[in-house]
């Protein structure tokens, strides 16, 4: 959210997030306001380098271009001082000389020339070869050029390249010559003098712009090297384009508002599979130690600050391994331990609740779809009010009627959730079932018990949340707005209510927090909807075998708005890119004119032979990837990098096991009768580059094993004093059997068995020393390799 933002009058705000100037993602408009909520997350891999992470906020216009009010931009070295936490960050002005991307490639000479005379003068050559990864101008790519400049203290001379037209990566290829120091019998008479010493104050200076033709143009970047790093060589480097000195000061003193962020960076560098071998093992094992609280993964969990922050690569390698459902049911026996009350069963934020919980967002991603989407569009697309809280009510507003609507929404959501257990994963299934028996065990004369095992996941923490927060759950594009968000909060306390009853005694369902709810439940018959409640955790909490939903009906992976090129047709003798509404399910991949219409074009999933990103050369657009079928590839453009890498990730994932899937490929088009890539005339030529390997991951779950299990390993190194901790209480208590008299260091540790958690502690650390080893190696060569100044590893700033 922000605050106290400018100008001083309610206004439409909306954010945007940016890698560098390139925009990757939006936030909704709200409305009239100087205190915008966004309330939105956005969770992405980032598919190139960059400089900056910012955020724009923006004043939204309906007849102008939107205003930039003010943005935070955090470099990408500083991201892991802010992880994790929240942030208000003031709002800095925006400034064009400040907004830069992309790097430059220059070679730079010192060259001495013999006049005529026989007297020696000195000559810089500078040759600017391309550049790449420069902005998009108002969504296209721009006409960039560039400046030439050598700067000293009493001369400025300047050249000029060719303007290249429609690319945001030029290729200039241009040379210029520049006198540094003249002989002594020079004698015309110039502009500047040149002594000897001031080659020590010149420097060249290299400017990108874009031609604005009719407009200003726009500044891109710039970069400088003094000329004495040449010492009478040559230096050929890549630079990263930079602000304008005074890009970042601006005149305006004004606060333009503060933003409130939490951002979470993670960076790792995965090695190859075998590397892990040992940790992996180590924590697929977790669920046949006893007890379960000495395993490797409940360790994990005991050291680090924030449980979620183990859980997340913890349940998606276990998930992968085929591991999940033995590890949940050992950690909720242990959870159940100290639960004394059935009432209170898996009501708190334990290992085991977190598991599962993370469990059902991955894995019923597909069932929350098909469940829930259709009725919560209805509710946010055309809402109807529903406000019951008479403290709450606007003048006019009328209560019987709001109890209606409202009562024809929860009874729809209610309808659709206790009718789809046929959907429901089958994982799903097995965790319940799991867990409806261990609480039967520790609970055996409480009949409710089971039942509340249960309901207390499916129904309070997993559809209840997904109404209240449909956006988080993939199942609305942004955060509803304020009366929305109401209407789907009564609508969650209702469906978590209801989800209780199946599983609650006479005694309690009158027992309500609030008397407006307590009036609106009156409206309902117990015994009916008790009945049904408990018919659908019985089936969602059975073993039974049935067919998972993704073989009775396709998968829902991917969809959104993008740009595909005409396939053969042409307007006006022209190829022309149409905004397509696509759809990728785990059967085909289609377009469609708009979202909800039928498909124009359908490509079986079964046809696909490769997808393969498209040189930007082939049509001067960005983001660009291929799909290539029976028939002429497809070519599509994406909005952004982050999303063109979604898009292949996904697709590439779902083709995996096609049969005829190509090993070459074109990188370029074919236009005008030959490849751009190639040159080869034939549309038929086999592809000239070799095919991306394949995604290692399933389609449903998009896993990678190896790269969890590196982050396993950074949150073990991070947490590296915790364990060594823990190893000296396991020691301790193995000495001194003796009842524990007050409170020490390790009293916050679960420790069983203490000879079994040492023994898997050492286990732990010498993995983690052998990990070590391996990443130094692999740094060592990885900075050998990347030289400072190479294309991988360009300067940053001025040259000294």
């Amino acid at each position: 959210d922000a605050k106290h933002l400018v100008p001083n009058k309610m206004r439409d705000f909306f954010c945007t997030i940016n890698l560098d100037q390139e925009e990757v993602f939006r936030t909704q408009v709200v409305e009239k306001s100087l205190s915008p909520y966004f309330g939105e997350e956005f969770y992405f891999e980032i598919p190139r380098t960059f400089q900056w992470l910012s955020f724009y906020i923006y004043d939204k216009s309906v007849l102008q271009k939107d205003l930039r009010i003010g943005k935070v931009s955090i470099k990408k070295e500083d991201l892991c001082n802010y992880t994790g936490k929240e942030n208000w960050f003031m709002l800095q002005p925006v400034d064009s000389n400040s907004e830069v991307q992309g790097k430059v490639h220059l070679e730079l000479k010192l060259n001495e020339l013999i006049t005529d005379n026989g007297s020696v003068c000195q000559q810089l050559v500078v040759h600017i070869k391309e550049c790449h990864g420069l902005p998009l101008i108002n969504g296209q790519n721009c006409d960039p050029y560039a400046t030439v400049s050598l700067v000293g203290p009493s001369r400025n001379d300047q050249k000029k390249t060719k303007v290249k037209k429609k690319t945001s990566n030029p290729q200039f290829n241009e040379t210029f010559y520049f006198e540094v120091t003249r002989s002594s019998s020079y004698t015309k008479k110039s502009q500047f003098q040149v002594e000897e010493e001031d080659i020590e104050k010149l420097e060249v200076r290299v400017d990108l712009w874009n031609n604005g033709n009719l407009v200003q143009d726009i500044f891109l970047g710039e970069i400088k090297v003094p000329v004495k790093v040449l010492r009478n060589d040559s230096f050929q480097a890549w630079y990263l384009l930079q602000p304008r000195e005074n890009g970042n000061k601006s005149s305006k003193t004004d606060d333009l508002g503060s933003l409130r962020l939490n951002i979470c960076y993670t960076e790792d560098c995965v090695l190859p599979s075998e590397y892990y071998t040992s940790l992996r093992n180590l924590l697929l094992k977790s669920s046949d130690v006893q007890p379960i609280s000495a395993s490797a993964a409940y360790i994990l969990s005991e050291v680090c600050r924030d449980k979620y922050d183990a859980v997340l690569p913890l349940v998606r390698l276990l998930l992968h391994h085929h591991k999940l459902v033995p590890f949940v049911a050992a950690v909720a026996e242990l959870d159940l331990k100290d639960t004394q009350e059935a009432n209170t069963i898996f009501r708190g934020n334990s290992l085991a609740t977190r598991c599962v919980d993370e469990m059902m967002k991955i894995v019923g991603k597909h069932y929350l779809k098909v469940t829930l989407k259709p009725v919560i569009d209805e509710i946010c697309e055309s809402p109807k009010p529903c406000e019951i809280d008479p403290i709450k009510l606007r003048e006019g507003d009328n209560v019987e009627i709001n109890m209606e609507n409202l009562r024809y929404y929860v009874d729809k959501v209610f309808r659709e959730i206790v009718r789809s257990s046929i959907s429901c994963p089958t994982l799903m299934c097995d965790v319940f079932y799991s867990l409806r028996h261990l609480a039967a065990k520790r609970f055996p004369n409480d009949p409710h018990v089971q039942y509340s095992a249960v309901s207390s996941f499916v129904f309070l923490r997993f559809f209840a949340v997904a109404v209240v927060s449909p956006h988080t759950f993939h199942l609305r594009p942004h955060h509803p707005d304020a009366q929305t968000s109401r209407t789907l909060t009564l609508i969650s306390k209702a469906i978590q209510t209801l989800g209780s009853w199946g599983s609650l005694t006479k005694s309690k369902l009158s027992s309500f927090k609030e008397t407006f709810m307590c009036e609106f439940f009156k409206t309902f018959q117990e015994e009916k909807f008790t009945e049904s409640v408990k018919k659908f955790l019985d089936d969602v909490s059975s073993t039974e075998s049935k067919e998972p939903s993704g073989v009775s009906e396709p998968v829902h992976l991917k969809e959104g708005e993008m740009y595909k090129r005409a396939q053969g047709r042409t307007r006006i003798g022209k190829k022309n890119f149409k905004k397509r509404w696509f759809c990728l399910t785990s059967r085909e991949f289609t377009y469609h004119k708009q979202q909800d219409k039928e498909p124009i074009f359908t490509i079986p999933i079964k046809n696909i032979l490769a997808v393969e990103k498209l040189d930007e050369s082939s049509f001067n657009k960005k983001n660009m990837f291929q799909v290539l079928h029976g028939e002429k590839p497809l070519y599509i453009q994406a909005n952004n990098c982050v999303e063109a890498s979604e898009w292949i990730e996904a697709l590439c994932r779902v083709t995996r096991c096609n049969q005829k899937r190509l090993s070459f490929y074109h990188p370029s088009a074919f236009l005008n009768g030959s490849w751009l890539c190639c040159k080869a005339t034939a549309e038929s030529t086999e592809g000239c580059a070799r095919c991306t390997a394949d995604v290692p991951a399933d389609t449903q779950i998009e896993i990678d094993g190896d790269r969890e299990t590196e982050r396993i390993y950074s949150l073990f190194t991070i947490n590296r004093s915790k364990l060594q901790k823990l190893e000296e209480a396991c020691g301790s208590i193995a000495v001194y059997q003796g009842p524990r008299k007050e409170p020490d260091d390790y009293s916050n540790f679960t420790i069983e068995d203490s000879v079994a958690t040492f023994h898997t502690l050492q286990q732990i650390m010498d993995i983690l020393e052998k990990l070590d080893e391996s990443h130094e190696k692999y740094q060592k060569k990885r900075s050998s390799s990347a030289k400072y100044g190479s294309e991988e590893n360009p300067i940053v700033g001025k040259v000294s």
